[in-house]
């Protein structure tokens, strides 16, 4: 038997999650080399399956199956196609830029008794630990959740991972920004800032179980439908005609997978749960958030929605593409109005998740891949930028934009990276998600042309609130409270060097994501039974 890649590639991190909360609580400092190092190995795993992988082979390769609940016709089926082999190549990426950057963000402070001889004797207590475990611990449930083609196993973990995330939100906060700025940045009148985490992982955690409650019903009806859960023969039975779908029972199973993966992506109007996340979450975390978990999301719609429903998906497709432009415009105008830097990156997501699930859409071969790009450099852009703006607040301890001013005179390789990574944001030529966020455009134009000119006002907000965002912390007289403020140490200098050289590398040659992408975007379009519509020619005259 084969070695099984894909099991490795999520056991390392659970295992390593596991090994890592059990570091005794004062070595702190060997529970974050553990973690990293975990990170690290799990990284070269995914080179393995990204190498191992043939673009022009099989559509699920690498492939795994093992009976589980064999009563249920449940089993431990693993395999990969392109898009789901870049997704995992992304989050083994960004996990270890995340320990990294939150390589102090756990550690007990002084207030509460991290250089207190007296209170850091109880042993059972293990903030560090538990912070890089818990991280661990999502990287391998979404690793396996891209790997998953057996749709019970695949729900278990898409809401198994909201877990270790809730805990992430809730207990490792930002303790950066005070208390009395959070609140007033976020709206609230209370200053306690542990109980606007609390309100933040709690609204997280519900949203995502309504989600996942409402899908649960659509998996169990989909068994009564199938007989199994197994997405490759469920596939065969509908081509070769032995499974039929009743229309109504189609599009409420569609609705019923739909609807929690638009909580996850987030889309319009079910997106209110992730300012308040990523704007009270560590720098890090909200990186977990928004680039790896929240890709779970956009990645189900093509696996699921469209393999299993194509019926529904094309009946669904004028009111989705209606809520991604109200994404795409809600999204990019609240983040114009921002006062907050972590909460405008967050509304800045939402707009880019409407352009994400525009392409999925869209029913055409340029807009699926873009789509699939743009989840992999929305992912990279938006850990670029959000670590950056996370080494800033830690430094000034406000995230409020205000507070800042002139900047990039006191700290000019922080404001160059952060620049960088807000033009990455804005899809600036030369930059990664130009190419993906160009593809989507034209897939949609090519179907939709009347949704490809409204979505194009969202670019130009973009260029709005990233250059306003720019100037008005980085630019102008510098502000007496950020004189004295470092620039870039080398720990953060390791954590965001690679990101903008992927950000730049695959800006001006994506070739060798699209070589992996493009076949399996061909065989959604299969599913759906979609063409991409060609050009009107006039005859020449």
């Amino acid at each position: 038997m084969s070695f099984p890649l894909l099991t490795a590639a999520a056991a390392l991190p659970a295992l390593g999650a596991i090994a890592t909360a059990a570091v005794p609580a004062r070595r702190r400092t060997a529970a974050k080399w553990l973690a990293l190092l975990v990170s690290l190995g799990t990284l070269v795993l995914a080179a393995v399956i990204a190498v191992r992988f043939e673009p022009g082979g099989d559509r699920y390769q690498l492939t795994e199956s093992h009976a589980w609940i064999a009563d249920f016709g449940v089993r431990y089926e693993l395999g990969v196609d392109g898009i789901a082999v870049a997704l995992i190549a992304l989050t083994a990426v960004l996990i270890p830029a995340i320990i990294l950057a939150g390589w102090h963000d756990a550690d007990p402070s002084p207030a509460s008794g991290g250089d207190n001889p007296v209170e850091t004797k109880n042993y059972r207590w293990r903030p560090t630990q538990g912070f890089f475990a818990l991280i661990l611990s999502v990287e391998a449930m979404v690793i396996l959740s891209f790997e998953a083609t057996d749709v019970f196993l695949f729900y278990i973990l898409f809401e198994a991972m909201l877990i270790p995330m809730y805990f992430l939100i809730g207990g490792f906060g930002d303790r950066a920004a005070p208390a009395r700025q959070a609140a007033a940045a976020a709206g609230g009148g209370g200053d306690n800032a542990s109980a606007q985490r609390s309100y933040a992982a709690v609204k997280f955690l519900l949203y995502n179980l309504a989600g996942g409650l409402i899908m649960l019903a659509a998996v169990i009806g989909l068994y009564v439908v199938a007989g199994n859960f197994s997405l490759t023969e469920i596939a065969e039975a509908r081509a070769n005609g032995t499974l039929e779908m009743a229309t109504n029972t189609e599009r409420l199973l569609f609705l019923g997978f739909f609807f929690a993966f638009a909580v996850k992506a987030p889309l319009w109007p079910l997106h209110t749960w992730l300012p308040n996340a990523m704007g009270e979450s560590t720098a890090p975390v909200a990186v977990l958030i928004t680039a790896v978990v929240d890709k779970v999301g956009t990645f189900a719609m093509l696996r699921f929605c469209l393999g299993l429903f194509p019926e529904a998906s094309e009946w669904a497709t004028p009111v989705v593409l209606a809520l991604a432009l109200v994404s795409i415009v809600y999204g990019a105008l609240l983040a114009v109005g921002q006062r907050d830097i972590k909460r405008l990156i967050a509304y800045a997501s939402i707009s880019h998740f409407g352009f994400i699930i525009m392409g999925i859409f869209a029913m055409t071969t340029q807009g699926q891949s873009g789509a699939t790009l743009y989840m992999v450099n929305h992912g990279i852009s938006t850990a670029a930028l959000m670590l950056v703006a996370g080494f800033l607040i830690s430094r000034r301890g406000s995230r409020l934009i205000a507070d800042y001013g002139g900047v990039q005179k006191v700290a000019p390789v922080l404001a160059g990276t952060f620049l960088i990574g807000g033009l990455a944001t804005l899809s600036l030529p030369g930059l990664a998600p130009f190419v993906s966020e160009f593809l989507v455009l034209v897939g949609t134009f090519a179907r939709y042309p009347v949704v490809g000119v409204i979505a194009t006002f969202g670019i130009v907000l973009a260029a709005l609130y990233t250059l306003v965002l720019y100037q008005r912390t980085m630019t102008g007289p510098v502000k007496e409270e950020v004189r004295s403020l470092p620039d870039l140490r080398l720990r953060e200098l390791v954590v965001v060097t690679p990101l903008i050289a992927l950000l730049l590398f695959l800006g001006v040659y994506p070739k060798p994501l699209t070589d992996i992408v493009n076949p399996a975007v061909e065989h959604t379009m299969s599913d759906v039974q979609k063409k991409d519509p060609q050009p009107e020619v006039e005859a020449a005259k």
